[in-house]
C-alpha cells in the first residue's frame, strides 16, 4: 500500500512539475483542478490503509510477544517438572536443579531477545510508515497551497480581463 501512496504522490508531483507556467510568474503553474483533486482524494483514501497496516503490525507484534511468553512459561513448567521428577542422590538433584535453572535462564533470555527484536522491527516499521504518511501529508499541503495560489491568480486575471472588456464596451 505504501507503494500506492508513493505512486499517487509521484503522479501529483509529475502533474505539477509538467504543468504550464504562468506568464510573469515562473514559479507558478496551471493544473487541471479536477485531476489534482482526484489524485488528492485517492491519496486521502489510501492513508487509512497505511494506518490499518501499521495497526495490524502492532497486533502481530503483540501476538508474537504473547506467544513467546507462553513458550517461556511452558519451558519453565517443563524445567520445574523435570527438576521435581529427578530423584536420587544429592549430586543428581543438584545437577538437575542447575540444568533447570540454566534452561529457565536461556528461555527467559530467548524470550527477552524475541521481544527486543520484535519491538525494534515494529518501531522501525511504524517510523517508516509515519515518515511516509508525513511526507504524503506535507506534499498534499504544499500542493493545496500552490493550487490555491494558481486559482487565485487565474481568478484575478479573469476579473481584470472582464473589467477591461467592460471598460472597452463602455467606450463604444
Amino acid at each position: 500500500m505504501a507503494n500506492d501512496v508513493q505512486y499517487l504522490i509521484d503522479m501529483l508531483y509529475e502533474m505539477i512539475d509538467g504543468a504550464k507556467g504562468v506568464l510573469m510568474s515562473p514559479d507558478k503553474c496551471i493544473i487541471v483542478r479536477e485531476d489534482a483533486l482526484d489524485l488528492l482524494d485517492e491519496l486521502k483514501g489510501q492513508l487509512p490503509l497505511e494506518l490499518k497496516k501499521a495497526q495490524d503490525l502492532i497486533r502481530a507484534r503483540d501476538e508474537f510477544v504473547e506467544s513467546a511468553k507462553k513458550e517461556a512459561e511452558k519451558v519453565r513448567r517443563q524445567a520445574d517438572l523435570d527438576a521435581k521428577t529427578i530423584v536420587g542422590e544429592s549430586e543428581i538433584t543438584r545437577a538437575a536443579r542447575e540444568k533447570a535453572h540454566e534452561i529457565l535462564r536461556r528461555a527467559e533470555e530467548r524470550s527477552k531477545n524475541m521481544v527486543n527484536v520484535t519491538n525494534e522491527y515494529t518501531e522501525d516499521a511504524l517510523r517508516r510508515t509515519e515518515d511516509a504518511i508525513q511526507m504524503a501529508l506535507d506534499e498534499i499541503r504544499e500542493s493545496r497551497a500552490r493550487f490555491r495560489a494558481v486559482s487565485n491568480e487565474q481568478l484575478q486575471a479573469q476579473r481584470a480581463k472582464l473589467e477591461a472588456q467592460n471598460s472597452e464596451s463602455d467606450k463604444n
